[in-house]
């Protein structure tokens, strides 16, 4: 579907002032220039573990399981919770900050201050675990979490993007095995959103329907269909930009994650689950990003159908996809969702009980 692509690069780099966001002389390319800088797995224990609760700032979250229940707590000043099964708070090391500097400059050295929020949502209280191991039920609870935290960001003064993503394994930009998930707002529309928004704005003006949704319609029963459930579809893109690259979108038309229901969040973490499962399985130790491309859930913002992009990292990039956006793939798409396929089917037959 997309052969070209404008990055939002983010690199993390150490200086020793606040953090600034930084434009390119000539395109829309933002680069965060940031002072944090996460230690190593190696040179430390665990800071997402259990007991170790001290060692990252308080959650803003925590679900505990109680008499069948989840409760929604919180650390106090003096008091950690306990128990927990999901854990919300504020990155330690972040991307952006709400104490990030108010000063700016104009192109070509253009900057503005790196404003916003960065949550880190650690998803099992086993760091053995993987987001492709836990159960169907933890995925669930871990969506939940997000959904509410998503909610809350847009409410806040100079949020007008959530971005939801994943890094892992050493490759993908994790420096904690543990299983966790990234939420980084901005006070602007990421570029690659932004052109997203707009080519679905013109495509729904020029032929009258979604572009996402004509290709849910095409990749459904398709060579490039990996798995699907009730209410969502996985596929290997037409013009992937990686090896084994697999989008995951509602079946129906539909902007808003936020307002998902339960048995959506179901059906999104048994389909998750399963094809998470299935690459691990297929791809040994293989390291992968995981984005969700959301809408921006602002008054008068162009909408895009929702869906959750997975990049396997199996090669390094060339100057081609580095410097010119246009990308080599060594397997075919429909070759990939074979093998994939396969593996998301088996892991799914495991999930639902059948032999």
């Amino acid at each position: 579907m997309r052969s070209f692509k404008k990055g939002f690069i983010m690199h993390v780099i150490i200086v020793t002032s606040m953090g600034s966001m930084r434009k390119d002389y000539i395109s829309e390319r933002f680069v965060i220039v940031s002072p944090n800088e996460a230690p190593s797995e190696e040179t430390k224990k665990c800071s997402f573990c259990p007991g170790n609760e001290s060692m990252t700032n308080p959650s803003l979250l925590s679900l505990v399981a109680k008499d069948g229940m989840l409760q929604r707590l919180q650390d106090s000043e003096d008091n950690y919770v306990e128990d927990w099964t999901v854990r919300v708070f504020e990155s330690k090391f972040p991307a952006v900050s709400t104490s990030a500097e108010n000063s700016y400059s104009e192109r070509p050295l253009y900057s503005e201050p790196a404003y916003g929020y960065h949550y880190v949502v650690v998803a099992s209280e086993k760091h053995k675990e993987s987001l492709s191991t836990i159960p169907v039920e933890q995925w669930s609870n871990i969506l939940v979490v997000i959904q509410d935290r998503l909610r809350w960001l847009y409410t806040q003064r100079g949020v007008t993007y959530v971005s939801i993503y994943v890094n892992h394994g050493k490759e993908a930009g994790s420096t904690t095995s543990h299983p966790h998930i990234n939420m980084v707002t901005f006070s602007t529309i990421p570029p690659l959103i932004e052109a997203e928004a707009e080519s679905s704005h013109r495509i729904l003006n020029e032929k009258g329907t979604c572009p996402l949704c004509q290709t849910v319609n095409a990749e459904t029963g398709g060579p490039r269909q990996i798995l699907q459930t009730e209410g969502f579809l996985a596929f290997c893109p037409w013009a992937p930009s990686h090896p084994y690259e697999f989008w995951i979108c509602p079946k129906k038309h539909t902007t808003s994650f936020s307002k998902i229901t339960q048995k959506e969040i179901n059906d999104l973490s048994l389909i998750l689950r399963a094809t998470l499962g299935g690459l691990t399985t297929s791809l040994k130790n293989v390291s992968y990003n995981l984005v969700f491309h959301l809408s921006p859930e602002k008054k008068n913002s162009r909408q895009i159908h929702w869906h959750i992009e997975v990049y396997p990292l199996t090669s390094a990039w060339s100057g081609l996809e580095r410097g010119y956006g246009v990308f080599l793939n060594s397997i075919a798409p429909e070759k990939a969702a074979e093998q994939l396929g396969a593996a998301c089917r088996k892991e799914l037959a495991g999930l639902v009980g059948i032999v």
